[in-house]
């Protein structure tokens, strides 16, 4: 039988022409294309016979047009379906005369957007598809190689779906006698190759979800990931023999909850800023180059740059098939504010640098980059517009899109805090004092070179200490700017504010609030924000410098300063986009609410990654409007805290190190988790640095970073590239619009994307957000007349229903919950759901005996003791989260508070004047026959006695007690059983 390259020449598509206008140029291409589809078996003659292909991928999921109109659903599913390959036979194929190859580069090639993996017994077939289903690329991975080898043959050429479907078949029945061509798994993407102790293994992102939009690029959450070993089964035994702490490595790595905030983006650079886009892709359109290739593995951002790494050294085109990562938050909004359509984006990415859990990571490295390093970005649009480009159009020149950036980090210092013990707030440790404050130094002018002057820096330790602990480093950080402001020029100057918001927070006459939106208002008066333009018809505005927010944890104080921050910038870029007359936007609107709860979301998902729970203080602490529920859910993410602190950030950190490539498994060395410390994976080698020459302790700055940043004018393609189309330079258009799929507006992301909805049923005491009752979409920006403390949370008093309708039966669900409603009909909608809550209220639990006013009376009719606990425990939930109170109840209160206050004090027999007694009216509605009935037995006064009945000692409990009822339950405890009776709870 002849080899499977003799046949590939007779069927396959791509290697067999009959045009003889293509000439010696298709002959070296077939020649390239058979080097790269080799495979090692034999293959079919070249008319294969009809065969039953291993591994055949199931057909599309059809139109389902009850799912269309639920609107439940995406316009892509979360799981990426598999390349459809057919069964029928084939024939030697050829192409149509004058057909010509495509190649990657050439126009309308773009980058793949799914994958599906096949796999034979020596190779990984990964088959890509571009965003329209069009166009095909092959990569393949011999499973053959040597452990520490990566061998992967990157075809050049782009196919047809025949054609990639004609080579699969062919390399199927090339592959029969060792099981053939098999689906492994459908993917999203391909987040790189890492090695442990033996051969590489293959990462690639199995579910995603879509989160956020910006010019038209999809921004998508990673929720499930595969780890796919490169080892084939067949190897030799010296190379399937793997480290026996392999396994260990792989269970290490698994710690790192890859499904859980991990964003993507195949056409837009989520890495860096819009900013820094902009800017960057006007400066390559006017340098005559139709799109930038960045290098992804050298931001401090890019989280899987350690698995880039071997990527990049075995395929040439490699973010074609690679994905960038950040790791962090990512959330959009769309609001109507004056009738005007507006999109709020939130996006923090966390720096890779001296990444690690809270009391693992402190301070700086002698890198100068610090632990809990964040880059929260605030993007604000109108949807005028879809993509980056202007009317015209002008490229890259959209004018209604603005952005403001801030920062938060450690402080930059060399300090630690050992956790070893039992405290939840161990001891601060100056590890090392620099006279030349150098870790500092190298930090800002990081800073300066990401974001340019001036840097506002917000301090908000503590300054008085009955211990001294975050106060050392206030006098120690005050220090540190004090000494750098000595060499930098004037205007460039790092701008210091030390407060202390803990104190000023437990103080009564101190407004937290206030002086936030003060120190708000300075910062944006110094940095500026970012509004894009042609620099003609309008203006393009630059942001100079960045705001630096930290406190001890850079977690609770630094996100309520934060969010003050963000609010007042949106503020000045709802102003310069026209909406609003002045930058000022009163606390207590609808929009503040929004921006809060997206903040207020973003400071969780921080403090989940670096202290593991939740923000334990709030903007409501903060604000002074939290109630009972909000001191009980500080303390138990306070615990969550210290618990997650003392036991899992250890094998949390083991994971970073891995993952990120800061630990590389050296035959000889110790494990990863036999280090003591992992101090020498996050610090240069001294051995390393100490050769070099180091920077001047006096010119510790870059001057080229001090420049100011300046938007390019307005730019215009070189003659060379005039006349081609728009997605010859940004390809947004299929991406977004997808004009080769059936689709709906209930399902297309726009469309559905959170609104005020989301947040009109949240409660003040939850989330520390304000109280927004009806689902709106049009914002009102008319402050509360109740002025900046906002409205207190109280108790409505409503009618009592005839039929009671829990809270949790039919409410206005939030966006995953619900159809997304056109602005066009909602109110339409709204009515209707009311409508409906009036007119079909449904009891949740079926069959629920109710009382005479129809109330559900749990005391009768439940067979079963644990559905009146449960009922009970929903009831006590629900009216927590909505109380309100009958008008029975609320005449009673007015009457206990209209009550007189002052009492006479003279004890006599005589009943006052124009009495009111309760007791005496219920003795008076009585006969005297029944009063007369009411005696009680010689048993009842016998207990009675009994019980009163209290030794010299009643906290002793002798042998002749326990028989007694009163220690019915310590009886119970001493013979092994629980104090406390156990009730199950709603999960």
């Amino acid at each position: 039988m002849p080899p499977v390259d003799d046949t590939l020449k007779s069927h396959s598509p791509a290697l067999h022409f009959s045009s003889p206008a293509n000439g010696r140029q298709q002959v070296g291409k077939e020649q390239e294309t058979e080097k790269r589809l080799r495979s090692d078996d034999s293959a079919p003659p070249a008319v294969p016979p009809p065969t039953q292909l291993t591994g055949k991928t199931p057909a599309p999921l059809p139109y389902d047009p009850e799912l269309d109109a639920t609107g439940s659903g995406d316009e892509e599913p979360a799981t990426a379906t598999c390349f459809e390959r057919s069964t029928s036979p084939t024939t030697a194929l050829q192409r149509n005369r004058g057909a010509e190859y495509h190649k990657v580069g050439e126009e309308g090639v773009a980058k793949m957007h799914r994958f599906t993996v096949y796999e034979t017994t020596s190779k990984f077939y990964l088959v890509g598809n571009d965003v329209l289903d069009r166009k095909y690329r092959v990569l393949k991975i011999d499973r053959t190689a040597e452990p520490e080898d990566l061998s992967i043959a990157e075809d050049d050429i782009v196919y047809t779906r025949k054609e990639t479907n004609q080579i699969l078949n062919a390399v199927d029945d090339g592959n029969k006698a060792s099981g053939g061509l098999k689906i492994r798994c459908s993917a999203w993407g391909l987040l790189g190759f890492i090695r442990f102790t033996g051969a590489y293994y293959m990462l690639v992102i199995t579910k995603r979800t879509q989160v956020a939009v910006i010019g038209g690029h999809f921004v998508y959450q990673i929720d499930g990931t595969e780890l796919i070993s490169l080892i084939s089964p067949n190897a030799p035994r010296s190379k399937a023999e793997t480290h026996p702490e392999e396994a260990r490595f792989v269970s290490t790595l698994s710690n790192l909850d890859l499904s859980r905030s991990f964003y993507f983006s195949y056409s837009y650079d989520i890495t860096r800023s819009l900013q820094l886009n902009m800017i960057q892709e006007r400066e390559v359109v006017g340098q005559g180059i139709p799109r930038r290739s960045p290098d992804y593995r050298t931001g401090m951002f890019v989280w899987n740059h350690h698995l880039l790494g071997p990527a990049s050294k075995a395929l040439r085109n490699t973010y074609d098939w690679c994905l960038p990562i950040i790791h962090g938050f990512v959330e959009q909004t769309h609001v109507s504010v004056h009738a005007r359509s507006v999109s709020i984006t939130v996006i923090a990415r966390r720096s890779r640098c001296f990444a690690g859990a809270r009391f693992l990571k402190r301070g700086a490295n002698d890198s100068g980059y610090v632990a809990n390093d964040v880059e929260t970005e605030q993007i604000v649009s109108e949807a005028l517009t879809t993509s980056f480009h202007a009317p015209g159009p002008q490229l890259f020149a959209n004018p209604t899109l603005t952005s403001y950036i801030q920062h938060r980090g450690s402080i930059p210092l060399l300090w630690t805090q050992d956790n070893s013990g039992v405290s939840p707030k161990p001891d601060i440790e100056l590890n090392l004092v620099d006279p030349f404050f150098s870790a500092a130094a190298l930090h800002f002018d990081n800073l300066f070179e990401r974001y340019g002057a001036p840097i506002y820096v917000l301090n908000l330790v503590k300054s008085r200490e009955r211990t001294p602990r975050e106060s050392i480093l206030l006098k120690e950080y005050t220090n540190a700017i004090t000494y750098l402001n000595q060499s930098l020029p004037e205007g460039k100057k790092i701008l210091y504010k030390a407060w202390d918001m803990s104190r000023a927070s437990k103080s009564r006459d101190q407004d937290v609030i206030g002086t936030l939106e003060t120190i708000a208002k300075d910062i944006m008066s110094r940095t500026g924000f970012f509004r894009n333009g042609d620099g003609l018809h309008w203006a393009s505005v630059t942001q100079n410098g960045v705001a630096r927010t930290n406190c001890i944890d850079c977690l609770d104080r630094t996100n309520a300063a934060q969010f003050m921050i963000g609010k007042s910038a949106l503020g000045h870029q709802l102003q310069a986009l026209g909406i609003i007359a002045d930058e000022t936007i009163e606390f207590d609107t609808e929009l503040v609410t929004v921006l809060s709860h997206m903040y207020h979301a973003h400071g969780d998902m921080i403090a989940i990654q670096y202290g593991g729970s939740h923000l334990v203080n709030t903007m409501a602490t903060y604000r002074k409007v939290n109630q009972w529920s909000s001191h009980s859910r500080d303390m138990v993410e306070s615990f969550k805290r210290y618990y997650n602190n003392s036991f899992l950030d250890r094998q949390r950190q083991e994971a970073y190190n891995l993952f990120l490539g800061n630990y590389i498994y050296i035959q000889g060395q110790p494990m990863l988790w036999d280090l003591a410390t992992d101090y020498y994976l996050h610090h240069a080698d001294p051995r390393a640095w100490s050769a070099r020459t180091r920077k001047d302790y006096i010119q510790w700055f870059t001057p080229a970073h001090l420049q100011q940043r300046l938007m390019p004018n307005e730019v215009h393609p070189l003659s060379d590239l005039r006349g081609r189309p728009l997605t010859f330079y940004d390809d947004y258009w299929f991406e977004y619009y997808k004009p080769n799929f059936l689709t709906t507006f209930m399902k297309m992301f726009p469309y559905k994307a959170n609104s005020l909805r989301k947040y009109s049923s949240s409660k003040e005491g939850q989330d520390g957000g304000v109280e927004s009752s009806a689902p709106q979409t049009k914002l009102d920006l008319t402050p509360d007349p109740q002025g900046k403390e906002g409205s207190k949370k109280g108790v409505t008093i409503a009618e009592y229903p005839a039929t009671v309708i829990p809270n949790d039966v039919y409410k206005i669900p939030n966006n995953e919950e619900q159809l997304p409603i056109s602005p066009l009909l909602e109110p339409f909608q709204i009515s209707s759901v009311q409508h409906q809550l009036q007119s079909e209220a449904v009891d949740p639990i079926p069959n629920r005996p109710q009382a005479p006013n129809g109330t559900p009376n749990p005391e009768k009719g439940f067979k079963d003791k644990s559905a009146v606990t449960q009922w009970t425990l929903n009831q006590f939930v629900t009216n927590s989260l909505s109380p309100f109170v009958i008008e029975t109840e609320a005449e009673e209160y007015l009457r206990y508070i209209n009550h007189p206050s002052n009492l006479p004090l003279i004890v006599s027999t005589k009943d006052p004047p124009n009495p009111n007694s309760d007791l005496q009216a219920y003795v008076r509605s009585n006969s005297p026959e029944i009063v007369g009935q009411m005696q009680s037995t010689e048993d009842d006064i016998a207990d009675f006695t009994e019980f009163v009945d209290i030794g010299d000692d009643p906290l002793t409990v002798t042998d002749a007690d326990t028989s007694k009822k009163r220690y019915k339950a310590y009886r119970q405890w001493l013979k092994g059983k629980s104090l406390f009776k156990q009730q199950r709870v709603d999960p």
